[in-house]
């Protein structure tokens, strides 16, 4: 069918915006940042310092003493903490001496990290703890039944928890995400507007969130990370990571800056190596790439089990196995590219903490002294340390984790009554 022609004033609408199906209403955009209500901030800070009395409460937060009382009572008629009268301190009087926790034991949450070969489903405590984590094949092909097999999973493994209740479910996935209707742009796998959100959440009956999977690792680190974080967070992080793809993600003022047009890429970012070809980062450091140049030198096999980036690391840490010294010296050239990347990333966006993550740094940590080498070789600015995730291999599963929570934790309350509702409908 033809298109009418537009007259010289008309405004042109993409075509996507004009095709793409309404947001679910069941799908919720994440929310990737510091607490900021009053109820969230009491929650955090139970979560990071619990078991914890109310005054303590209102020393770490700055809030009122009154407020801090009212937000606990709330918390606690949501069943979301718990009153520990058996840490009381000896004589202590009436309940706002009480120390409280959070109840985390009825509750979990669902994680599903998308990736560009296995898909990981991870169930999460409130806590932000991993409580069990499995891996799937990634489905290939037409989106349809694509999606239809991602909710299979996730549906069958939710059916395991039987003595914890669900409250949210989260997808951490690459391409271009639009975070608001659920859906993902991935080329790699060939999906377009693939409606990932609004399936889940129909399989699930849970709300979903959907974001960019660095983008959530970034999160994992903001939120859920080593150090706890304040009740509002100052400066920038930059977060580069790097395994099958590459990318960066940046947090601005304790929140992860999420752009309306997608996260951008360094996929294309022109690199040199003697060793690895490709010419561009993510055709050079992949783990794909890696085993291609492995292969070719005969450094593993060409085929079969032992063609893979795990033998090639096998193969890196043992001093005595055959063609090891080959084998570092192509992982520590994929170390001294990345060095680089994230040199010249660090120069440009010149960030106040900067993190790196991926299996390309995690499962050789030898290679970091690589990395921290060509990184300071290449920058131009001054001396400034790389920090590598707290979440070492795990990382992945610490982003679908936190997507999943990351509602919760930014308003409890609404979050646990939305998540009653749409278990209710489902019933319906």
């Amino acid at each position: 069918m033809s298109t009418p022609a537009l007259a010289p004033t008309a405004r042109v609408y993409p075509l996507r915006a004009r095709t793409a199906p309404p947001a679910s209403p069941h799908v919720v955009a994440p929310a990737l940042r510091i607490p900021e209500s009053a109820a969230a901030v009491v929650f955090a800070a139970v979560r990071h310092r619990g078991p914890v009395a109310r005054d303590v409460i209102a020393t770490a937060t700055g809030l009122s003493i009154a407020t801090v009382n009212r937000q606990v009572s709330a918390l606690l008629d949501a069943s979301l903490l718990r009153e520990r009268p058996d840490l009381a301190a000896a004589g202590a009087i009436g309940r706002p001496r009480i120390p409280v926790e959070v109840n985390h034991e009825p509750y979990l949450t669902i994680g599903v990290h998308v990736g560009a070969r296995t898909t990981s489903i991870v169930a999460s405590d409130l806590l932000g703890r991993t409580l069990d984590a499995v891996e799937t094949p990634t489905p290939t092909g037409a989106v349809g039944p694509a999606m239809t097999a991602l909710a299979d999973s996730a549906r069958r493994y939710l059916s395991r928890w039987h003595r914890r209740r669900a409250l949210w479910a989260g997808v951490a996935v690459g391409g271009v995400v639009d975070s608001a209707a659920g859906t993902v742009d991935h080329p790699r796998l060939g999906w377009k507007a693939a409606p990932i959100g609004p399936t889940l959440a129909a399989a699930l009956a849970l709300p979903v969130s959907v974001a960019s999977h660095v983008d959530a690792m970034a999160g994992a680190e903001l939120l859920v990370g080593r150090r706890e974080p304040g009740r509002t967070g100052g400066g920038s992080s930059l977060y580069v990571y790097a395994r099958e793809t590459v990318g960066f993600a940046q947090v601005i003022d304790g929140r992860v800056h999420i752009p309306a047009g997608g996260p951008g890429t360094v996929a294309g970012l022109p690199v040199h190596s003697d060793l690895l070809e490709g010419g561009t980062l993510e055709s050079t450091v992949s783990d794909e790439a890696v085993v291609a140049a492995a292969r070719a030198a005969a450094i593993i096999a060409t085929s079969g089990p032992k063609s893979s980036i795990a033998e090639l690391l096998r193969m890196a840490r043992t001093a005595d196995a055959p063609r090891a010294a080959a084998a570092r010296q192509l992982l520590d050239e994929r170390a001294r590219v990345l060095g680089g990347a994230v040199a010249l990333l660090r120069d440009m966006l010149n960030p106040d903490d900067l993190v790196v993550g991926g299996q390309a740094f995690t499962e050789y940590p030898d290679g970091m002294a690589e990395v921290r080498a060509a990184y300071a070789t290449r920058s131009l600015l001054g001396a400034r340390d790389i920090r590598v995730t707290a979440f070492g291999n795990r990382v992945q599963e610490a982003g679908a984790g936190v997507v999943s929570l990351s509602s919760i934790y930014a308003d409890p309350l609404s979050a646990v009554r939305r998540a009653s509702h749409r278990r209710a409908a489902a019933r319906v």
